[in-house]
């Protein structure tokens, strides 16, 4: 029976799938990310890399919620942007789509002024963001208009993230050369527990794209899982292959190209293509980062930290291409409806229709085109304006001291009760410590 808080309009399946979605997204920021940046990085960068994660999260929820959403999803303001107004707030408007803009850049983690990345994130997001979400999903949007397949952020997310995080390193400028020398993980177990919430997290961040509890969301889930373990393994090998020896971290960077390159296409191409796309995903952007970015100049200048380029950018730009030759006809038919438009060139070229699957390929590389521009002319743009507001990086002492000077915290209390290791006898100057061979080897680490 309806009632005033479950109208006859309320399909309560679907909203009840949808509320376990937003859940497992939010999971895969606060604290999936948190975590996984806490540990991958330096133990004197832990606190500063997961506190902007954990900012970001908050910013972007309250951002969006005043103008981000109708920005992105909105009336036609100008040609590439909604209308902004309050109606995020309005519940009934806010659940009526899906919306997430949690995926803010990654690169440059440890080297820009905390001030700056607080001005940087909403701004972004305004002028960033809202653009590629209205352009790519929108109904108003041109690429949506031409028939772009991006099914749940492939290009919207993780390529705009990619590029501007690379672009917002470039203008920040790179972390003193000790770090870039030896830059190891604090806490391993940590990076690997949050890779693990962000990788069931994007069951709600794919499987939630159809808006509703039916088979596309299904058909996503599985493919999610799917190619993200193909490529997670194949990374492995090729590690083991090269340099001898599995690596954790690289199991972690190839089950991010596997969860990026399938979201533009998990709920339209088949199970055999998800794996396909898989065994590209743990291989294209392993070769970029391994192979093709220690032989590029330009590459190498730019400081990123975090392979954000490739695991984000290149992932994302490979899965937006694949999708254009591996979607499935009947399955594009669940996510956009009866439209003879969306079709996979491999499916195109069986089916007599070449053309149209040439068509779709042209549509998908111009999406790619348009938000690779966007987020390298806006970043760029974002970064100046915040150069002239605050400085935008670090000094050197900072840049060499990490959590302490930016915070005045550390991760890690390593001697009970809250002592820090400079605090403790151990760490003080009153007490003649004895020559110890690994004492060399700990403050690299630290």
């Amino acid at each position: 029976m309806a009632t005033e808080a479950a109208p006859e309009w309320l399909e309560k399946g679907d909203n009840a799938w949808q509320l376990a979605a937003a859940a497992l997204v939010g999971l895969q920021s606060v604290p999936g990310l948190v975590i996984l940046y806490g540990g991958i990085v330096k133990k004197k960068w832990a606190v500063n890399s997961a506190f902007m994660a954990l900012y970001a999260f908050a910013a972007t929820m309250v951002c969006w919620c005043l103008w981000g959403f109708r920005m992105s999803f909105g009336d036609r303001l100008l040609p590439f942007v909604g209308r902004p107004d309050f109606s995020g707030l309005d519940a009934a408007g806010f659940l009526s789509a899906q919306g997430f803009a949690g995926a803010y850049p990654a690169a440059g983690r440890h080297a820009p002024l905390l001030s700056a990345w607080m001005l940087f994130v909403p701004l972004w997001l305004t002028f960033s963001y809202t653009v590629g979400a209205f352009s790519v999903w929108s109904p108003n949007g041109f690429l949506f208009k031409a028939g772009v397949m991006d099914f749940a952020g492939g290009f919207v997310i993780h390529l705009s993230s990619g590029v501007a995080g690379f672009t917002a390193a470039f203008w920040v400028g790179p972390r003193t050369a000790k770090d870039r020398e030896a830059f190891p993980p604090n806490n391993i177990l940590l990076t690997l527990a949050g890779a693990g919430l962000l990788w069931m997290g994007w069951t709600g961040f794919n499987g939630g794209a159809p808006y509703a509890a039916n088979i596309d969301a299904s058909v996503a889930v599985v493919n999610t899982h799917l190619c993200t373990a193909t490529s997670l393994l194949v990374w492995l090998i090729l590690d083991s292959f090269v340099f001898g020896r599995p690596s954790a971290v690289g199991a972690v960077n190839g089950m991010i190209t596997g969860l990026v390159c399938i979201t533009p296409a998990a709920g339209l191409v088949q199970g055999w293509a998800a794996m396909l796309m898989g065994l590209l995903s743990g291989s294209v952007p392993w070769f970029t980062m391994m192979v093709l970015h220690k032989r590029c100049r330009i590459l190498k200048h730019v400081d990123d930290t975090l392979a954000i380029l490739h695991t984000h950018g290149v992932a994302g730009s490979l899965g937006g291409i694949l999708t254009g030759i591996l979607a499935e006809p009947r399955l594009c038919r669940l996510f956009f409806g009866d439209d003879p438009r969306y079709v996979g060139l491999a499916y195109a070229i069986r089916g007599g229709r070449a053309h149209a699957g040439l068509r779709q390929m042209a549509v998908q590389l111009a999406g790619i085109a348009f938000i690779l521009a966007l987020n390298v002319a806006v970043t760029s743009v974002v970064c100046l304006l915040v150069g002239v507001l605050v400085p935008l990086r670090l000094s050197d002492e900072q840049l060499e001291a990490g959590d302490d000077a930016i915070h005045g915290e550390d991760a890690y209390a390593v001697w009970g009760d809250g002592e820090t290791y400079e605090q403790s006898v151990h760490g003080s100057r009153r007490y003649q410590m004895t020559a110890n061979p690994m004492s060399s080897k700990v403050d690299d680490i630290i």
